[in-house]
């Protein structure tokens, strides 16, 4: 992946169903890192995901271009990062309206865009991957006046490409939202931001008012800060918080897209799924689909981290080998024994899986899916079971308690794999982790419970001799040394207001 592009937004494996699979070599995998500059991930800086200006590209040559991005030397092409790739730095409005001359065109016919995107096959990449056409056209036909909301929350421990997009290009975010709010019929756009991100907020912030001196949009956009707990991401925190509640989860239905915001249809889309929208506008269907495969087109942004030499934030095309997506964050740092692909609730893949292209249709036999990005790659000496604990325990800290499997059986789940994790040998304690794993799905007031019973059920799958090691023979050396995945503490969110 390419300079200046940021550092880090499933379930058990399905039975049946034939797939090719690359030889193990002691359970482990061994990755070929990208030596192309254009396909490079290069870490931000400590300041709100700003890049590393002692790690970009030189700009003293570079220029824009209203012409499509076209493949670098490798074939990567850079699409909602190729205004950062231009000039190694974030775009201002100036540098932005340069490349916007194309997008006011679209905001005089109301649906015109919502045709093309529909063309264009875009879903969601905030996590779920819903068509967004689908959801677009569902608020256009509500009752009453919808309104827009941007989720740039990205509560994803693992995760860092929303907020890398809001600092590098955080017009073309903007411009995604306004198209969105003409196109449905809306006069307001909310952006959601955690408000324990400072700098993040000032960027936006600067972005919306440089747009406001310069009156470019019909609609008025307004920021918001809320409180950064995991679950308050979800959509439905998002609407609740904006009416007034708690930044919690509410079940469904009604959905946001039919009863959000002051009860009106609400179009909740990821900061990513609006930069993608703003560049079909640019640049019709046909040129998107250019990208990715014929069921799943586009790019997508990922964020990768584990044991590779240069973790960080990139934009691959969907489709490409989960290895191949790897290797753009350099060398291995040593042999991959497995993948946490998605996410924190996400899915543990074994190396043998690595091949697998990354699209919904791919992973899903193995009970994965792309989620929003998220590529952890785990090394040979690392603890599985270890590290699955630790996030658990996190997860189990995080959820809103508003249900049972949240309140009771999620950190029920916790504290058997911590068990496992540990060593601790007990007659029952498998078949009970296994029950207990089973019985989370489908239960919750939200999809929390859903995800954390994923990744405990993927574990024990990927590390199945290790949860028989572990319950023979007590906690492998591995069990012992210093985790290799940073996990925020397992504690409750200050606040929910």
């Amino acid at each position: 992946m390419a300079p200046g592009e940021g550092r880090s937004g499933a379930g058990g494996r399905a039975p049946g169903g034939c797939r090719d699979r690359v030889r193990r070599t002691g359970g482990a995998h061994r990755v070929p890192g990208r030596r192309a500059a254009s396909a490079r991930l290069v870490p931000p800086s400590r300041h709100g995901g700003t890049p590393d200006r002692g790690r970009t590209v030189n700009s003293s040559t570079a220029s824009f271009t209203p012409a499509p991005p076209t493949p670098g030397p490798d074939g990567y092409t850079a699409r909602l990062l190729a205004d950062w790739r231009a000039t190694g730095r974030p775009a201002t409005l100036g540098d932005h309206l340069r490349h916007r001359e194309a997008l006011r065109r679209t905001t005089d016919a109301r649906g015109s865009l919502v045709d093309a995107v529909e063309a264009a096959g875009l879903t969601g990449r905030g996590g779920a991957g819903f068509p967004t056409a689908r959801k677009m056209r569902s608020v256009a036909a509500g009752r009453g006046r919808p309104v827009v909301v941007v989720n740039a929350m990205e509560s994803e421990p693992a995760s860092r490409k929303d907020q890398f997009l809001i600092a590098v290009a955080p017009h073309l975010v903007l411009d995604g939202a306004v198209l969105a709010a003409v196109q449905v019929g809306a006069d307001t756009v909310h952006v959601c931001l955690p408000r324990t991100r400072t700098a993040q907020q000032r960027r936006l912030g600067n972005a919306v008012e440089e747009r406001r001196s310069a009156r470019l949009d019909p609609v008025r956009i307004r920021l918001h800060a809320l409180p950064h707990g995991y679950v308050s991401s979800e959509s439905t925190s998002l609407v609740r918080w904006l009416d007034g509640g708690p930044a919690r989860p509410r079940g469904n239905p009604p959905h946001s897209h039919e009863r959000g915001v002051a009860r009106r249809p609400t179009l909740v889309h990821n900061a990513e799924t609006l930069a993608h929208l703003a560049l079909i506008a640019r640049h019709g269907p046909d040129w998107f689909r250019r990208a990715g495969t014929p069921d799943e087109p586009g790019t997508m942004m990922i964020t990768v981290s584990g044991a590779v030499t240069a973790p960080g934030v990139g934009e691959v095309p969907l489709g490409i080998p989960l290895d191949t997506a790897l290797g753009r964050a350099g060398d291995t740092t040593e042999p991959v024994r497995a993948l946490l692909v998605g996410g924190f609730a996400g899915t543990w893949l074994p190396a043998e899986d690595l091949h697998t292209p990354l699209t919904r249709r791919d992973l899903a036999p193995l009970g994965a899916a792309p989620g929003a990005g998220v590529l952890i790659a785990l090394p040979r000496s690392a603890c599985g079971l270890l590290e699955t604990a630790r996030i658990l325990a996190f997860l189990g800290a995080q959820s809103a308690r508003q249900c049972g499997p949240c309140r009771y059986g999620l950190p029920a789940v916790a504290e058997d794999f911590a068990a496992l994790a540990a060593g601790q040998s007990h007659p029952e304690l498998l078949s009970r982790l296994r029950r207990r794993t089973g019985l989370l799905p489908d239960r919750g007031a939200c999809r929390h419970p859903d995800g954390a019973a994923r990744l405990a059920a993927s574990a024990l799958s990927a590390f199945a001799d290790d949860v028989d090691r572990h319950l023979a023979r007590g906690a492998c050396p591995a069990a012992h040394r210093p985790p290799r995945i940073p996990v925020p503490p397992a504690t409750a969110p200050d606040t929910w207001r």
